[in-house]
């Protein structure tokens, strides 16, 4: 009877040791499973390592802020320098030599160039070109971080896009938003010039204007420019492909402006007309409607009510397809033009000249 009431005790708080021990092993096991895992050197694993994160990398350090500032009056008629605007821009050259557009510059009397790492430079326009939305800003630095140029001849329908730049203004800068190439060489008219642009869905907002548009592989394949902005349009950003803006940056270091031909004929089509209240009756071409004295045109015998309908075989039925077929002519060569005059087709071959300021 001794040895059984000495067993009972024992077996009993066996058991309760056994539970508070399953109970503690389970709570340590909840608090280890709320743990962060061990820091390995601060590297990303390959999953998180995208190629989104090494462009923006490859990127991100050359895309700046642009601040455009400019004088008005004031209540008391007192000149004060605001804020009009705020852009982005692309460093192309480590010397301090910044790809933009021609609207986030546009007017301004002061420039204001904020970089990522914090610092904050005057900057001056160097040149900018209203009809193809480019300009160039420099400050004087050196050393500074820079973007590869791609090959946006050789972009694909639905191959990655990813856009940087501050959209809504410098507290937002740097934003990255990532999607496709959804359509190359969109036509957009502004008034009477004709863009191809690379559409994507990346998100573009105001202030995106001027930065960059990447490839899955860092390179700058074009600047942000237009966006579509329209109740029920939603994911259509726009931007000019570098291959296109090259030449005119150059042009813009060199000489301050782009250097484009001169026919020296003011034309209408059917929508131009239309807007000065005539109802131009002519199915094909542009209606010649003033010759400049002495320019290529007149020099070349071609007369007011003239309808040009080719310039070197591409067929011309707006303003902005004779400035888009000019725009490809470098000054000093010829052009032949199909014109119609009296009902009759006649070719004219002209000399084009450097259109003036």
């Amino acid at each position: 009877m001794v040895k059984q009431k000495f067993f009972l005790p024992v077996i009993l708080i066996t058991l309760a040791a056994f539970a508070t021990a399953m109970v503690n092993n389970g709570n340590a096991a909840s608090v280890a499973n709320l743990s962060p895992p061990p820091i390995q050197d601060n590297v990303p694993s390959t999953a998180r390592n995208t190629f989104v994160v090494q462009a923006v990398k490859n990127v991100g350090p050359a895309v700046v802020g642009i601040t455009n500032k400019a004088y008005v009056r004031d209540f008391f008629n007192q000149k004060v320098l605001i804020e009009k605007g705020v852009g982005s821009g692309i460093i192309f050259d480590s010397n301090g030599y910044i790809a933009t557009n021609n609207h986030v510059v546009e007017g301004a009397q002061e420039i204001v160039v904020s970089l990522p790492d914090g610092r904050t430079m005057s900057g001056k326009v160097l040149g900018a070109d209203a009809a193809t939305d480019l300009a160039v800003v420099k400050v004087e630095a050196s050393g500074l971080p820079t973007v590869t140029f791609g090959d946006s001849d050789s972009l694909l329908v639905g191959e990655p896009a990813i856009a940087i730049g501050n959209p809504l203004g410098l507290e937002f800068r740097g934003t990255v938003t990532a999607g496709v190439v959804s359509a190359l060489n969109r036509t957009i008219e502004v008034g009477d010039r004709k863009f191809k642009l690379i559409q994507t869905d990346a998100a573009i907002n105001p202030g995106n204007s001027g930065g960059a548009l990447v490839n899955a592989d860092g390179q700058v394949i074009g600047i942000n420019s237009v966006k579509i902005a329209a109740t029920g349009v939603e994911g259509m950003g726009f931007a000019i492909p570098i291959n296109a803006a090259r030449p005119i940056l150059q042009s813009l270091i060199d000489k301050g402006k782009v250097v484009r031909a001169y026919l020296g004929v003011g034309v209408l089509d059917s929508k131009s007309a239309a807007l000065y209240g005539y109802n131009l009756d002519v199915d094909q071409g542009v209606y010649v409607a003033r010759v400049e004295k002495g320019g290529p045109a007149d020099q070349a015998n071609i007369h007011e009510g003239d309808v040009i309908i080719q310039v070197n075989g591409t067929e011309v039925n707006s303003v902005a397809d004779l400035r888009a077929a000019l725009d490809i002519v470098s000054v000093g060569n010829r052009v032949n033009l199909v014109i119609i005059r009296d009902g009759q087709k006649r070719t004219i071959s002209a000399v084009v000249a450097e259109m003036p300021n």
